[in-house]
C-alpha cells in the first residue's frame, strides 16, 4: 500500500520516515493528524489512520471552523503510522521539499446513525466505506480540531472539507491562527530559523509517561476526594477555579465494556442513570475512570439540585455527566499524577458529547471566577492546587470550595405538624448537624419552604417509617412559641431516627447559630449523616499580590522620602511591612554622590518594580545580603529559615547539591520586592527557569521535589532563554596580584565587540538577542526561546556559538576554563546554562 510512498522518496537524504517491513497494527481508536507544510506552496495535510497506513488529503488553505464553508482536499498517496509524528526539513530538491510540523493531533471516529463510533474494527469498516462511496463523515478530538467534519469526493483526486453545523462550529474563529506545533511548540518559522525539534514526541497524551503514574490494575472502588470549605475567594497562579456543581457525586468506571456508577458512599446506582452507562459505553478507551457529578440544569442552563431532586416529575429535567477528573487509564493509576497532568490527559481521553462534559477550569482569577458564578446565582467554585495529587477518600486542604449561596447538608431529626393544605403531612423539617465528638445532633433551624405537593408526600412516606419516640437532639429545640424537652414525642414535634440528610439553602445564620430562611432542596441519598458535620473553615492560601498596588507606587515613594525616621510602617497592597534602619548607609558617599541608605534602595524598588517584576516572578530566588551596606560584609541565601510574611510565595524544590528538598523565595509582587530591600537583598539572582507552566509549557509537569528524576521532568529544567556571559580578562594595570580585571573603557569596547559578532551569528540563525550589564565588568545576552529545550540542550547551543566566536576571532575571544589562559581576551562562558545557576537581575 505504499509503494507509491517509496518511489517518490530518496531516504538517504530525506529524514522521513521509511516504510515499515510488516503492515503496523494497533490497538484503541483510531488516530488523526494534521501536519503544516511549507513546501513549494504552504498547505495542510490531513491524514487519517485506516488499515495500518494515513489516508492523506494536503488542504491547500487549510480547515476552518465556518459550517460548511468548502476547503479543496487533494487526495495523495498513503504515509506509514510513523510519519504522523514527523517533524523537520525536507531537503530542497526533494519530493515535498521544505518545513514540517504536527499542526493538529488527536483521535477521531467516523460518524454512525448520527454518533461516533469509537470500535476500531467496526470504525475502519465504516471509513473504507465511506473512501470508497465518496462521501465520509468524521468526529474529529483534536487540540485545535474538534468536532464532525466531512470529506466530499467530487472528481478524480479532488475533494472537499468541510465543517458540520455543530456545536464546534464558530463563523469568527481563525482556527489557522494558531501556527505552533501540538508535538513541539515550534512554528514554521522557527524551523525556517534553524531550530529543530529536540526529540520525537509522542502523537497522544500518553497516561504511561505522566509523572507519578503506576502501572496498576483499575481499582475496583475508589472513595472520592472532597474539598475543605474556604473562608473567603482569592486568586493565585498555582491554582485552578471550577465551577462548584450542584448534584450527585459519581465515580464512573469502563472496563472492556462494562460500566459502573459509584456513588458517594460507593453504592453501585448504575441502574438509575442508563443514559450515562450507555454514553460511557461508547467512549473510545476501554478501561478508564472519571470522577464527576450528574447534574440537572433549571431552565436557565444552572446546575440545580432540586430539579435533580424531582427527575421522576414531570416535565422531566435532563440530566447530565461533568467530568472534572481522570483516576485511571488504560493500565495506569493516575492519582499520584499533578491535576494539571490528570487534567490534560483528561480532555484528550474523555469526547464530549449532549449529555457528556468536562468541567472547565479556570487559571489563576479566583475572585473573578467567583464574581461571574455569585452574578449567576449560582453555588460557588472550587479551586484546586494545580500540583494536587488525588487523595482517595480525604477532604483536603489541597481542594477548597467557595460557596457563593450558603447553602448545606442537614440531618433531619423530626417534623413538626402541617395544617391546611398540609394536614396530611407535615409544616416543616427539623434539622441538625452532629457537632465534633457528639453523637446527639445540634439542632439548626426549621425547614418548611421549598416542597411541592409531590415532594412532600414522597418525603412524609419516607419519615414515617422512621419514627421514634425520643429526640435524636442534644438540648431542647424550638417550635413555635415553645420548646420541647428531649426525650419527650409531646408538642407538634415528630421525631425521627436521624438517617435522612436535607440539602438546604439559607441566607444566613443567625448569632445563635441558626439558618435564617431555610428552603429545602431536596434529600440527599448520596450521603450518611456521618458526613453531616460542621465544616472547618479554612483560610485560603495568601492572595498574590499585584505587582503594583491599585494606586500605583508613588505614594509609597513619597511616604518613605518625607519620613525621616529609622522606622515605618506602609501599606503595600493591602500588608502591612514594617521597615527598619532606614537611614543606614548602604553605599558611602563618592565623588559628588551622596551616600545612598537603606531608604534609596527600598525607593528604587518600588520605581522600578514595574519593569523589574516580570523578569523575577515565578523563578526560585537566591538572595545577596549585604546588611551593613556593601562595604560591610555580605552572605548569599537560597533558604529562609525563619517564619515569613503572608505575601511572600515559595516553592519547595530537590537540590541535588543537598539530595533533598528546599524552600526557595518567588520574588512575585511589590510587597515581596520592597520586602526584599528591607532585609538588605542588595543583589537579586534568579532561575533561568520558572515554576510557571504558563503560557509555553502546558505539558510540562510542575512536581519539582522527591528526586532529581522529578526535576528533569518538571517545567523547572526548561528555560526561557539561553545566556552568554562575555567577560573581558584585559587588565588595567592597577589590578592585586591575583585580583580579577577591574572595570576599565579598553575591556568594555572589546566586550563590547565580542557582543556584536555574537548578535551578528545570533541574525543568520534567525534568533532574537538582548542584552545588559552584569553588574562588574561584562556583559548578558539574552536569547529567548520556547520552552521545548532543556537545560542539557541549551548548554550545547551555547558552548557551540562560544567555540565559533573562537574560531571566527582566536586572537580576541577565548572559551578557556583555565584563567590564566584568558588573559588578552574576552571569555565566552557558555558553562552558564545549567539548571539551578541564577543570574543577577539589577
Amino acid at each position: 500500500m505504499l509503494e507509491q510512498y517509496e518511489d517518490k522518496r530518496d531516504f538517504s537524504k530525506t529524514a522521513e520516515p521509511a516504510p515499515p517491513e510488516a503492515r503496523q497494527q494497533r490497538s484503541g481508536p483510531l488516530t488523526f493528524v494534521v501536519q503544516k507544510h511549507a513546501a513549494r506552496r504552504l498547505h495542510y495535510d490531513f491524514r487519517l489512520e485506516v488499515d495500518g497506513v494515513l489516508k492523506s488529503w494536503p488542504i491547500p488553505n487549510g480547515p476552518s471552523y465556518t459550517a460548511h464553508e468548502r476547503r479543496l482536499a487533494v487526495m495523495t498517496e498513503d504515509h506509514p503510522l510513523d510519519y504522523a509524528t514527523f517533524e523537520g526539513i525536507i531537503p530542497k530538491g526533494e519530493y515535498g521539499g521544505g518545513q514540517v510540523i504536527v499542526w493538529d493531533a488527536g483521535i477521531y471516529a467516523p460518524e454512525l446513525h448520527g454518533e461516533p463510533c469509537f470500535v476500531r474494527d467496526q470504525a475502519e469498516t465504516l471509513v473504507r466505506k465511506g473512501i470508497a462511496e465518496g462521501k465520509l463523515t468524521v468526529f474529529l478530538h483534536g487540540r485545535k480540531l474538534r468536532g464532525a467534519w466531512t470529506l466530499v469526493h467530487t472528481k478524480d483526486r479532488d475533494w472537499l472539507f468541510l465543517k458540520k453545523e455543530d456545536s464546534y462550529a464558530q463563523a469568527d474563529y481563525d482556527v489557522l491562527t494558531e501556527d505552533r506545533s501540538v508535538l513541539s511548540g515550534l512554528s514554521i518559522e522557527d524551523l525556517k530559523a534553524g531550530r529543530l525539534p529536540e526529540r520525537k514526541a509522542s502523537l497522544l497524551l500518553d497516561p504511561s509517561q505522566a509523572h507519578g503514574a503506576r502501572a496498576a490494575a483499575m481499582p475496583k472502588q475508589v472513595s472520592p476526594m472532597v474539598p475543605s470549605l474556604s473562608e473567603r475567594p482569592f486568586s493565585h497562579p498555582n491554582w485552578l477555579f471550577e465551577l462548584k456543581l450542584d448534584g450527585y457525586r459519581v465515580i464512573a468506571s469502563v472496563s472492556e465494556g462494562e460500566v459502573r456508577l459509584a456513588s458517594r458512599r460507593g453504592l453501585d446506582c448504575s441502574s438509575e442513570y442508563p443514559w450515562l452507562v450507555e454514553a460511557l459505553r461508547q467512549q473510545p478507551y476501554r478501561e478508564v475512570m472519571f470522577d464527576g457529578e450528574i447534574v440537572a440544569l433549571d431552565e436557565n442552563g444552572r446546575p440545580s439540585f432540586q430539579h435533580l431532586q424531582n427527575r421522576g416529575g414531570e416535565p422531566k429535567p435532563v440530566l447530565l455527566f461533568y467530568a472534572f477528573d481522570l483516576l485511571y487509564r488504560d493500565g495506569f493509576d493516575l492519582r499520584g499524577v499533578a491535576l494539571d497532568e490528570r487534567r490534560a490527559l483528561l480532555v484528550s481521553s474523555l469526547i464530549p458529547t449532549a449529555r457528556i462534559r468536562i468541567v472547565d477550569a479556570f487559571p489563576a482569577d479566583g475572585e473573578a471566577v467567583y464574581e461571574a458564578v455569585r452574578a449567576q446565582g449560582m453555588e460557588g467554585i472550587v479551586a484546586k492546587r494545580r500540583d494536587s495529587r488525588y487523595e482517595t477518600g480525604r477532604r483536603s486542604d489541597s481542594w477548597l470550595k467557595i460557596k457563593a449561596t450558603e447553602s448545606d447538608e442537614f440531618v433531619v431529626g423530626g417534623y413538626t405538624a402541617g395544617s391546611g393544605s398540609r394536614a396530611s403531612t407535615f409544616g416543616s423539617l427539623v434539622v441538625g448537624y452532629y457537632a465534633e465528638g457528639d453523637d446527639r445532633l445540634t439542632y439548626i433551624g426549621h425547614a418548611g419552604s421549598g416542597f411541592d405537593d409531590r415532594t412532600l408526600q414522597s418525603v412524609f412516606e419516607r419519615l414515617q417509617a422512621l419514627k421514634t419516640d425520643t429526640s435524636p437532639f442534644r438540648g431542647e429545640v424550638p417550635t413555635i412559641g415553645r420548646w420541647t424537652r428531649p426525650g419527650k414525642a409531646e408538642g407538634p414535634i415528630t421525631w425521627v431516627r436521624p438517617e435522612l440528610i436535607a440539602q438546604v439553602k439559607y441566607t444566613e445564620r443567625t448569632q445563635d447559630g441558626v439558618l435564617r430562611a431555610p428552603v429545602f432542596l431536596g434529600l440527599r441519598d448520596d450521603k450518611t449523616a456521618a458526613d453531616v458535620t460542621v465544616s472547618e473553615v479554612v483560610a485560603p492560601p495568601v492572595h498574590a499580590p499585584s505587582e503594583l498596588p491599585a494606586n500605583g507606587h508613588d505614594g509609597i515613594v513619597q511616604q518613605l522620602l518625607e519620613h525621616t525616621g529609622e522606622k515605618l510602617t506602609l501599606d503595600v497592597d493591602g500588608f502591612p511591612i514594617a521597615f527598619s534602619n532606614l537611614n543606614k548607609v548602604f553605599w558611602p558617599a563618592h565623588g559628588p554622590q551622596r551616600a545612598l541608605t537603606k531608604r534609596d534602595l527600598v525607593v528604587y524598588f518600588a520605581r522600578v518594580a514595574e519593569c523589574l517584576l516580570p523578569h523575577l516572578r515565578d523563578r526560585p530566588l537566591t538572595l545577596v545580603r549585604f546588611p551593613n551596606g556593601i562595604h560591610g560584609g555580605h552572605f548569599y541565601q537560597k533558604h529562609w529559615e525563619q517564619p515569613l510574611p503572608p505575601f511572600v510565595e515559595t516553592v519547595w524544590l530537590w537540590t541535588d547539591q543537598n539530595k533533598g528538598d528546599g524552600e526557595y523565595l518567588l520574588a512575585n509582587n511589590l510587597p515581596t520586592l520592597l520586602w526584599l530591600g528591607q532585609v538588605a537583598d542588595i543583589e537579586l539572582h534568579t532561575w533561568y527557569s520558572r515554576v510557571n507552566p504558563e503560557p509555553d509549557a502546558h505539558t510540562r509537569p510542575i512536581t519539582f521535589t522527591g528526586s532529581s528524576a522529578a526535576m528533569e521532568d518538571s517545567v523547572l529544567n526548561y528555560p526561557d532563554f539561553v545566556v552568554f556571559d562575555l567577560d573581558p580578562y584585559l587588565y588595567s594595570g592597577n589590578e592585586k596580584r591575583g585580583e580579577e580585571p577591574e572595570l576599565h573603557p579598553a575591556g568594555f569596547r572589546a566586550t563590547c565587540e565580542v557582543a556584536l559578532w555574537l548578535k551578528e551569528a545570533l541574525d543568520n540563525l534567525g534568533l532574537s538577542s538582548f542584552v545588559k550589564t552584569t553588574g562588574r565588568t561584562g556583559l548578558h545576552i539574552y536569547v529567548p526561546i520556547s520552552r521545548t529545550l532543556d537545560y542539557h540542550a541549551t548548554h550545547s547551543i551555547s558552548e557551540t556559538l562560544a567555540r565559533y566566536l573562537v574560531q571566527q576571532h582566536p586572537q580576541r575571544v577565548t572559551a578557556e576554563w583555565a584563567v590564566d589562559k584568558r588573559t588578552g581576551k574576552v571569555f565566552a562562558d557558555y558553562n552558564q546554562n545549567v539548571r539551578g545557576k541564577t543570574l543577577a537581575s539589577i
